[in-house]
């Protein structure tokens, strides 16, 4: 399993009849072909041997059927924290409903055992379908010890050093929460690194003008992308880690095998050359950092064919370009090409690759990339950016200052965020809108409760609702927005409509007379945070002639092309310059392709767009 080395023991108690919920799972199995065959099923985070059902029945209504047997419930709780469990999971059938009995477990265990770890599968995904809630629950149950700790620690050493702000920690759907909250709910920030950079990226380009955006970061060992539409992150419910489907708002993050540090091969089977997704790391890393390296790597490309100089961090690191040429050259002699076309064959895949993971963000889900500008950050995101946004038809590409550091920024401007649902599953046929608006009601009542205990004013309190949606007997659901006015008026026709046009978009066929369900409604609360004050200037028009270091070459189409070195700093904003270029910064480098004009706006951006 993904985490055993380093996860809690986590204890299960679950509804008498459902001990092997966790064993049973999905019937979904790995392809291609006889996947079934060579599947190796990871072991759950509550083992068999930790799981207890406890006698009690909630009915689908939520009534009780079978009330909580607490003295049973006493025995199976002493009897898995004598045994050594470290967490314990509370995962009943239709606690989604009624959570009362779940909530009755945890105060018996809060009581016996003042302090111990308990997650309820009702307060991390209050929503139908047992098994990914109970899923969910056992992964916060199995991360939750050391993360309470960690958070604990950090908070009482920053203290301890004289700090006067709280800490706040980042969710995976790019929004904040308290360490009291992470380390309760850690689950919530399993997929928060991508998501910084998200919306740090969202910051950026709504600033200058973009709202609508796909967002490029690519790192030294893989490529992250994502969708942001109208200023806002596409967010799903389900998250994948490793075997494991959990349910968790999280950032539609798509990643690839594709960074600086990738290596070139070339099989002996095919002899096709490929790049990575093996990668050197960071050590001994490309051959071009001068510590050993002799693998030939997409960092090792960029620097023979002129689109990283020999030297960066502003002078304080020499590329070997000895070193990359020599690594590059194992490859052109394995397909009889000479070194520089070998290393123009190495960029062109690696950024094939990562256009393919932009095209699965956009065009697999109905969204032509062209209507979207592109932004790159990372460390090597804007190397590479203009080459990607050329094979997509994304303009501008957008690159921010200190691109390697977007994700912090990210941080620094998420808002608070959370949400809360209940499952209805009621056809649209049946369904009254008085009874939506009670729902609406209670939840928002809920989410401003949370807010308010933040510490949220309540000027700074944004509600938005969603409603999950499907064709009868459908298996998964589309999040439709929800105008509470709307509901309230008594008009809900409105949620087919929309769900119909976003079921076209995403599969491309609707249908009409199918009928259609509400299966949850949400209601999604925002917390502002104090603005962040990004520096900007008045644009002044000039031809960045002063940011100019030096003169180089690159090679493009084969051959070898004059370029000019800008050092960023040295840019103000109005500044603009044809390709081919090259701007370096001490965390990154960008490059202008020839054909291709850079200006910087008044946010110091580097705007690249395809030459009049």
């Amino acid at each position: 399993m993904l985490f055993r080395s380093k996860g809690a023991r986590v204890g299960l108690i679950t509804t008498q009849g459902f001990k092997q919920i966790l064993h049973l799972a999905r019937s979904q199995t790995p392809g291609p072909l006889a996947g079934w065959i060579i599947m190796i099923k990871p072991d759950p985070p509550a083992l068999l041997s930790d799981t207890v059902e406890a006698v009690e029945r909630m009915g689908p209504r939520g009534e009780t059927v079978v009330p909580v047997d607490e003295k049973q419930v006493e025995g199976i709780i002493k009897e898995l924290v004598d045994s050594g469990v470290e967490s314990l999971t509370v995962g009943l059938i239709n606690s989604f409903i009624n959570n009362a009995h779940e909530k009755q477990i945890g105060d018996i265990v809060e009581r016996l055992y003042p302090g111990f770890p308990v997650t309820l599968s009702s307060d991390v995904v209050p929503e139908f379908r047992e098994y990914e809630r109970t899923l969910t629950a056992c992964m916060n149950s199995f991360v939750r010890p050391k993360v309470e700790e960690y958070v604990t620690n950090l908070d009482a050493e920053l203290k301890k050093g004289g700090a006067t702000c709280d800490v706040n920690i980042l969710r995976s759907d790019a929004g904040l929460m308290t360490t009291r909250e992470a380390g309760r709910n850690p689950i919530y920030g399993v997929l928060s690194g991508p998501s910084g950079g998200v919306a740090g990226a969202l910051a950026v380009s709504t600033r200058a003008g973009y709202p609508n955006i796909l967002t490029f970061d690519m790192g030294g060992t893989s490529t992250d992308v994502a969708l942001c539409q109208n200023g806002e992150p596409t967010i799903g419910r389900d998250t994948s880690i490793g075997q494991f489907r959990l349910k968790v708002p999280s950032i539609n993050v798509h990643t690839v095998g594709a960074g600086g540090g990738s290596i070139a091969h070339v099989p002996q089977l095919t002899r096709a050359l490929r790049v990575g997704p093996q990668s050197a790391g960071a050590e001994p890393g490309p051959a071009a950092y001068g510590k050993g390296g002799t693998e030939p790597t997409v960092t090792d490309a960029n620097v023979v064919v002129g689109h990283l100089p020999p030297r960066l961090l502003g002078g304080e690191m020499t590329l070997d370009v000895e070193a990359s040429t020599k690594a590059v050259a194992t490859i052109g002699e394995a397909i009889g090409l000479d070194t520089e076309a070998a290393a123009e064959g190495i960029l062109a895949i690696v950024n094939e690759n990562m256009a393919g993971a932009l095209r699965l963000v956009s065009v697999q889900r109905g969204y032509d990339p062209r209507d979207f500008a592109l932004v790159a950050f990372g460390g090597a995101g804007p190397l590479h950016a203009n080459a990607v946004a050329e094979l997509m038809g994304s303009f501008p590409v957008i690159v921010p200052p200190s691109p390697g550091l977007l994700c912090a920024i990210g941080d620094l401007v998420a808002e608070f965020r959370n949400e809360f649902a209940r499952t209805i599953v009621t056809p649209m046929d049946d369904v009254k809108a008085e009874d939506v608006a009670t729902v609406l009601d209670e939840l928002a009542a809920r989410t401003t409760e949370w807010m308010t205990s933040e510490g949220i004013e309540e000027s700074g309190q944004r509600l938005t609702y969603l409603a999950d949606m499907r064709y009868v007997l459908q298996g998964y659901e589309i999040p439709v927005p929800v105008s509470i006015d709307d509901v309230k008026a008594g008009r809900l026709d409105t949620l087919g409509d929309v769900f119909d046009a976003m079921h076209e978009q995403l599969y491309g066929f609707k249908m009409d007379d199918a009928p259609k369900e509400i299966v949850n409604l949400r209601c999604i609360g925002n917390g502002a945070v104090p603005t962040m004050q990004f520096p900007s200037a008045k644009p002044k028009k000039s031809g960045g002639k002063d940011a100019v270091v030096e003169e180089h070459e690159i090679v493009f189409e084969g051959k070898k092309v004059p370029t000019k070195i800008y050092d960023r700093s040295k840019l103000t904003p109005g500044a603009r310059f044809d390709g081919p270029a090259i701007v370096t910064e001490f965390d990154s480098t960008t490059v202008v392709l020839p054909g291709y004009t850079a200006e910087m706006d008044e946010y110091y951006n580097i705007l690249i767009n395809p030459k009049a």
